[in-house]
């Protein structure tokens, strides 16, 4: 009698897992695709709006999304790649990047694989230099042929030859540049395209001693100040690089009326110099002071640049420890990480037997015994895999505790040495290891505000109770500029291109109501924070 009420219960229990699986299956049948190809619709007109608003709107859309979003699985995926680029979640980024690549091959959809290559391409390329970033670069210009893109291969052509601005090949630069000269000036929309091809062709000319073209197109750069489509952020920090290019010509040939004159002119847009432009205008005072034989100007710009190498140093060695305790405390999240998974792990075993025993029981009882042998050798594999994983993660977690040992030695062994200079070149190397072995070391999927969040608790306290229209990224970039990193090293960290960065800058400002031609963005954040302890 027990056992015949027993095998009752057990049948009900069966018949209800079925129940769900079948009504689960004819859902997904009968609903119309069309439906959650809107969600798709809405979560691209909300991700420039609210990214959390988009993330609702994917979430709502059932698994498995190859099937109920067929037509549309590129979108989808440039979608949440582009959340978690918001969320600092590089990682996961592009790998939605790489999914959306390989779905809009499928899909003909040439537009989106060509903004997908190159966002790789810049993460792969000015954040890790890797070789692997060129492929995505020629893949993105075949894409935007293929879907005669004009503007996205525009967008590729300038960015070959920005690449060779960057490595000193001037004439091969202004080669590539002259050839679509016509094409950026003509874009009516964006005119950031012909403002930065005039910066580089200028820059271009006078390394080369041809001024008599540098100062041709330097009118043309001065004829786009009063453009609406350029930032005034973006058209004075390039204003101020040229002036600034022009002095040290004619400092060379001490021509230092010359070299006054734009030095004076560099002056009035020092807010927007990053550190390499500041550094470069105290230089070139000390050079031309020097000239002039004045030597308390000089003494005076000399001891200027030492306060200003200090204050990088210092900067960067206070980022270096900080990030030092964030790898300190990794180490106990790592070890509470590992334990969570083992039990996981041990729960799905546990759930997957008890699943296996009810099939064995119900649909091939004639067989009870071979299956029994073959769900106690699953098992056995199972408890294999953990035991595996668990020793590897053991690794991982002896090899971070030897690369901090090593990290404290080496901050040790700089803070010994008294030269500034060699000083300098030693933090600098110790950063670029910190930013290479931390993104290897810790979890990729680490949401970045999080991460940078315990480096100084009270000022993201503050800013994020004082601004709350800010999103997390646009607050990182706050905290990098409050602790005085330059732009390309704020780029590098966020994984993005400096335009980007100088977009989002001018985007913060916008935020929060700042009056730019009143004050930087830096020096606001500055003042604004200014009781705020670092460390």
């Amino acid at each position: 009698m027990l056992k015949s009420l027993k095998n009752k219960v057990i049948i009900k229990g069966f018949v209800f897992i079925c129940f769900i699986a079948c009504n689960t299956a004819i859902y997904s049948q009968n609903s119309n695709n069309d439906d959650f190809i809107r969600f798709v619709d809405s979560a691209e007109v909300y991700i420039d709006i609210s990214s959390k608003k988009a993330q609702v709107f994917l979430d709502s859309i059932p698994e498995p999304v190859e099937v109920v979003l067929k037509g549309r699985l590129a979108d989808f995926y440039v979608i949440k790649a582009l959340i978690h680029d918001e969320r600092s979640e590089y990682a996961r980024s592009s790998q939605n990047y790489m999914q959306a690549i390989k779905y809009a091959d499928k899909e003909s959809n040439y537009k989106v694989a060509g903004n997908a290559c190159l966002e790789l391409f810049a993460s792969l390329h000015f954040a890790k230099k890797d070789s692997l970033a060129f492929e995505y670069l020629d893949k993105a210009k075949n894409y935007y042929e293929l879907d005669n893109n004009s503007n996205g291969l525009i967008e590729v052509e300038q960015m070959y030859a920005y690449i060779e601005f960057s490595n000193d090949n001037y004439k091969t630069c202004n080669s590539m540049l002259l050839k679509n000269l016509d094409t950026y000036r003509k874009i009516k929309d964006d005119a950031y395209f012909y403002l930065f091809a005039t910066y580089m062709l200028i820059s271009n000319y006078i390394e080369l001693g041809d001024l008599k073209s540098a100062y041709a197109y330097l009118k043309e750069f001065e004829n786009l100040e009063a453009n609406t489509t350029i930032t005034k952020f973006n058209y004075e920090s390039f204003s101020a690089g040229i002036n600034l290019n022009f002095a040290e010509y004619y400092l060379k040939s001490k021509a230092i009326d010359s070299v006054s004159r734009y030095l004076s002119k560099s002056e009035k847009h020092r807010k927007v110099m990053n550190n390499d432009l500041e550094r470069k205008y105290l230089n070139l005072k000390v050079n031309v002071y020097k000239t002039l034989g004045d030597l308390d100007n000089t003494k005076r710009y000399l001891d200027s640049i030492v306060f200003f190498e200090n204050k990088i140093f210092n900067s960067n060695l206070e980022a270096s420890l900080q990030l030092n305790n964030v790898l300190l405390k990794k180490e106990t999240e790592l070890e509470n990480e590992s334990q969570k998974k083992f039990w996981n792990g041990a729960l799905a075993v546990l759930f997957f037997g008890a699943l296996s025993f009810i099939s064995v029981f119900f649909l091939i009882h004639y067989k009870k015994s071979k299956y029994k042998l073959k769900d106690s050798l699953n098992k056995v594999n199972n408890l294999s895999y953990l035991k595996s994983n668990n020793e590897k993660l053991t690794g991982k977690l002896l090899g971070l505790e030897e690369y901090i040992v090593n990290l404290k030695k080496e901050v040790k062994n700089i803070s010994t040495i008294h030269d500034v200079s060699i000083q300098r070149e030693k933090i600098k190397d110790l950063y670029k290891n910190l930013l290479h072995n931390s993104s290897t070391l810790l979890d990729k999927s680490e949401n970045h505000l999080e991460l940078v969040n315990n480096l100084n608790v009270e000022f993201f306290n503050r800013i994020q109770s004082k601004y709350p229209q800010l999103n997390d990224s646009e607050i990182i970039t706050c905290y990098y500029l409050f602790m005085d990193f330059k732009n390309k090293e704020i780029a590098l960290f966020l994984n993005i291109s400096v335009r980007a960065l100088e977009s989002k800058r001018y985007r913060i400002s916008k935020k929060i109501n700042l009056n730019t031609k009143e004050t930087s963005l830096l020096n606001f954040l500055k003042q604004t924070f200014k009781d705020t302890k670092v460390g």
